[in-house]
């Protein structure tokens, strides 16, 4: 079941990120991880800023989180997290397209270029992958990141 994330979710959904951020360690730039991955404070600020995050469950509990913010005249995926243990489940895919169905915007999504199983999760799901100056151009356009962030990111952008 996918529902909207409420904020008795908020502890839940901090685990499940920094869970599943795991996977970076060792394999974005040494200088880009901190840990935990997303501090509390981090994921408060983002909900406060506009990130609207969907909640998949399963069995009772969030499984995974996914979330989405309209920035400008675009759609931002942001933070998409699946609890490890429940991975390639599809999951991702069906938050995915929920967050993505009936929008009519562009919907870009950024990550890390070495995280090469998201670049691919994200090409399975209808996403090209933009070319390097286009990608620095869109991470300057609509996100707020350190430059050292948008030289080690990819963008991608949903096909129509």
């Amino acid at each position: 079941m996918i529902r909207n994330y409420s904020d008795c979710d908020f502890e839940d959904v901090l685990a499940i990120v920094n869970d599943a951020a795991e996977a970076y360690r060792g394999v974005i730039p040494a200088d880009r991880w901190h840990d935990p991955y997303m501090p509390a404070e981090e994921l408060r600020a983002e909900i406060d800023a506009g990130v609207k995050f969907r909640v998949y469950e399963s069995g009772g509990s969030p499984a995974g989180v996914m979330g989405g913010q309209r920035v400008k005249d675009v759609f931002l995926i942001r933070h998409a997290y699946i609890a490890p243990e429940v991975q390639r489940r599809g999951f991702g895919g069906a938050l995915l397209a929920d967050l993505v169905s009936g929008r009519s915007e562009t919907v870009l999504v950024g990550t890390w270029a070495a995280a090469e199983w998201a670049i691919d999760f994200y090409r399975r799901n209808g996403f090209t992958l933009e070319n390097p100056a286009e990608t620095r151009r869109l991470l300057h356009a609509y996100w707020s990141i350190p430059e050292r962030q948008v030289e080690t990111s990819v963008v991608l952008r949903r096909r129509r």
